[in-house]
């Protein structure tokens, strides 16, 4: 996987170079905006990195460039100093599938990067029975065990639980989960989304003691950590 990263920060640009490096991909840094839009109108890359705070132009607007010339399918994560959820909010709706925010930690960019990667490969979706913490995960016959024992779980519970066990580490919008899960945008005002969360994280006991915990953001959206693991986007196939 080649990855391209903007980033003006000398010293966090050979950082980020070096940890990708360690995942065995390749990382080509740009200095500015205008080099990195160049490079991207003539090269393929696999994987974007875009600060938000660049010399020249902003990391807005070589997102909505990215987004209005490559499309949607290329995935690009937001590295910023903003925490601001005004900001976040706003720098996803444009079109950033994750965030990061500075300083950059090695392990959280190595689980970003890889839990999306997995997310918008574009390879058939396997069925193949998974372990995912204490939950093993049988797709195929939509059956999910909490310590091997079988949770009875409805339909579109069911699928919301897969989506995040099958990406532990990536966070999913509202809208995300919507268009994945029920194929239709649902308006902000529905308890739909809310209800189904609520129902997996009580039948699938999605909580510390697990190993897990499904954090929210009603703003940004929702992501399942998984604790106590060097890789929190690991998942072992059965």
């Amino acid at each position: 996987m080649h990855i391209a990263s903007v980033e003006d920060d000398f010293a966090q640009g050979e950082l980020i170079q070096s940890i990708i490096s360690k995942m065995g991909h390749r990382c080509t840094v740009f200095p500015n905006g205008r080099d990195y839009l160049a490079a991207l109108a003539k090269k393929t890359f696999d994987f974007l990195l875009i600060d938000w705070e660049l010399p020249d132009i902003s990391g807005f607007d070589v997102l909505r460039w990215v987004r209005s010339n490559l499309g949607h399918d290329i995935p690009v994560i937001f590295v910023t100093n903003r925490s601001e959820e005004s900001d976040l909010v706003a720098a996803l709706h444009a079109g950033a599938d994750d965030y990061i925010i500075k300083p950059v930690r090695e392990a959280e960019l190595l689980a970003r990067v890889q839990a999306l990667a997995r997310r918008t490969a574009r390879l058939p979706v396997q069925d193949t029975p998974f372990r995912c913490a204490v939950y093993q995960v049988d797709p195929a016959n939509g059956r999910i065990e909490l310590n091997g024992e079988a949770v009875e779980l409805a339909p579109k519970e069911f699928e919301l639980a897969l989506l995040f066990l099958r990406n532990p580490g990536q966070l999913f919008s509202r809208d995300v989960l919507s268009s994945s899960v029920w194929n239709r945008d649902i308006p902000a005002t529905s308890r739909t989304i809310d209800t189904h969360l609520s129902n997996i994280r009580r039948k699938l006991q999605l909580k510390p003691e697990n190993g897990v915990r499904l954090s929210a953001s009603y703003a940004l959206g929702y992501r399942l950590e998984l604790l106590g693991s060097n890789d929190p986007s690991h998942n072992d196939t059965l």
